[in-house]
């Protein structure tokens, strides 16, 4: 197994409200890009789902896909990632959606996690293995 580990920076994005109820439970969806430095190089489409509790934490769910290359293979691949946010900070974990991979990152898998302690640079790690 092989690991990527590098940053990747939030280049922006939106979030709206899916429901709010009285409680102060809400739920949107986050949609951004990012650009991908250090093993993996290219850009990352983004799509989360957010429920914030009313202590202003959060658990999201979502897809990620990233479009580039890991250690010099090009292609493509998507992540499941789900994750939680403190009021400051959030942290994550991917797992690489079977089939996904494309070009020479065709039959890859794997995991890995995020962690971003505030602002737009987030740093990850990927474990992952190439197969065929």
């Amino acid at each position: 197994m092989a690991t990527a580990t590098g940053r990747f920076t939030v280049l922006g994005g939106n979030e709206e409200s899916i429901a709010e109820v009285p409680d102060g439970i809400r739920v949107t969806r986050v949609s951004g890009r990012q650009r991908f430095a250090g093993s993996i190089e290219g850009e990352g489409f983004v799509d989360w789902i957010f429920c914030y509790l009313p202590d202003r934490t959060a658990r999201f769910a979502g897809l990620q896909r990233i479009v580039g290359g890991i250690d010099n293979r090009s292609g493509s691949l998507v992540l499941q990632s789900t994750g939680s946010h403190d009021g400051r900070q959030s942290r994550g974990t991917w797992r690489i959606v079977p089939g996904s991979g494309t070009g020479e990152l065709a039959g890859i898998d794997g995991e890995g996690s995020f962690d971003a302690p505030g602002g737009p640079e987030v740093d990850y790690t990927l474990d992952y293995r190439l197969r065929g």
